[in-house]
């Protein structure tokens, strides 16, 4: 099943989403219609609060972005209940977007390493380091699990500047090649 995406302007992106347990029902058909509806969008993460629903799963397909950085090839995961533990390194600039937020790419500062626990579709635990590309692609899906956008994290000029472009997104006057919503 492919979900419309939950875009800018609706609350559920704002909150804080819960834990879930390994009875969650139908989680393995959530993971897959997860990955389908991030491939069909053109994405390379998705968390459950962008198809609607305030859980703690981010799943991350980052192979389209391998050509650009051959580490990224089959970099694909899912992420149940995950904690960073430790944000280290240096502070970088990169020009990031969000399918929550169609047609908006802003520079973002970000650490490039972290240390983050999770447990996966199986709820095996993992503790793992990351750099890089995929640092960043998990700090930006996981800052979806805490109610938190790119956009707030970019210079306070800047955000005013796409203050109108934010506007017409949570009134639904966007466009972009996939199914989007704005959840009142």
């Amino acid at each position: 099943m492919i979900y419309p995406i939950v875009v800018y302007g609706s609350p559920l992106l704002r909150k804080v989403a819960k834990e879930i347990d390994p009875d969650y029902p139908d989680l393995n058909q959530l993971v897959e219609d997860m990955f389908e509806t991030m491939c069909v969008s053109d994405g390379v993460g998705l968390a459950a609060p962008q198809i609607g629903k305030s859980i703690r799963i981010f799943i991350i397909d980052a192979t389209p972005m391998a050509e650009d950085d051959p580490s990224l090839e089959g970099f694909k995961r899912v992420f149940i209940n995950p904690k960073i533990v430790e944000e280290k390194g240096d502070v970088w600039t990169f020009t990031e977007g969000c399918l929550s937020l169609p047609n908006i790419r802003e520079d973002v500062d970000r650490q490039s390493e972290i240390r983050i626990q999770y447990v996966d579709e199986d709820f095996k635990p993992h503790d793992e380091q990351f750099d890089g590309i995929k640092a960043r692609v998990i700090q930006h899906e996981y800052d979806h699990l805490n109610g938190v956008l790119f956009v707030d994290k970019v210079a306070p000029l800047r955000k005013k500047l796409l203050k109108s472009k934010l506007n017409d997104i949570a009134k639904g006057k966007s466009e972009a090649n996939y199914k989007t919503i704005v959840l009142k």
